[in-house]
């Protein structure tokens, strides 16, 4: 018995060590079909900034004007970052407040049926974009990301730094 334990748990070791070299090609795939659709959705928005804000007035935002601009914004610069792994999880944290908020003021009832009709709350339209946005923000950008490569970057370079300096 206790060798049947030992060769599946070996299995189950090696089965979940392959499985994790899929966590940054998932993260990239992720980020890129999710961040150009986000992108998208705020290119969409800063073309039609009176009908966004008119929008806006109707829910009883202030300076819904202004706030139209800052959402179009947030939603167009914050989809290029979040497709290029750039600023990931700073991204992911102001992606997440504002589609939090799109929830709670823009499709509350589907926000307050996440326990009693889960179904509203997925078919909701932020759900996808706040999913990927916690995704990003738990897990970050994945080795493939202008993070990682920045980081790679200057963490070779002050290396070499603290190497050439004469003692």
């Amino acid at each position: 018995m206790s060798r049947m334990i030992v060769k599946v748990s070996q299995w189950h070791e090696q089965f979940f060590g392959l499985v994790s070299y899929l966590q940054s090609p998932f993260l990239l795939f992720v980020r890129l079909y999710w961040g150009w659709q986000l992108a998208q959705s705020g290119w969409g928005k800063l073309h039609h900034l009176s009908n966004v804000g008119e929008y806006f007035g109707t829910l009883g935002l202030p300076m819904p004007a202004q706030m139209a601009v800052f959402i179009a914004c947030v939603e167009f610069f914050g989809g290029i970052f979040l497709a290029l792994g750039l600023a990931s999880r700073i991204t992911a944290l102001v992606l997440t407040v504002n589609l939090t908020m799109a929830y709670v003021i823009g499709d509350r009832e589907a926000l307050l049926s996440f326990f009693s009709d889960p179904d509203k709350f997925i078919a909701a339209a932020p759900f996808a974009f706040l999913l990927v946005s916690l995704i990003v923000l738990i897990f970050g950008a994945g080795k493939v990301s202008l993070d990682t490569a920045i980081v790679s970057f200057f963490g070779s370079a002050r290396v070499k730094q603290s190497n050439s300096v004469p003692v």
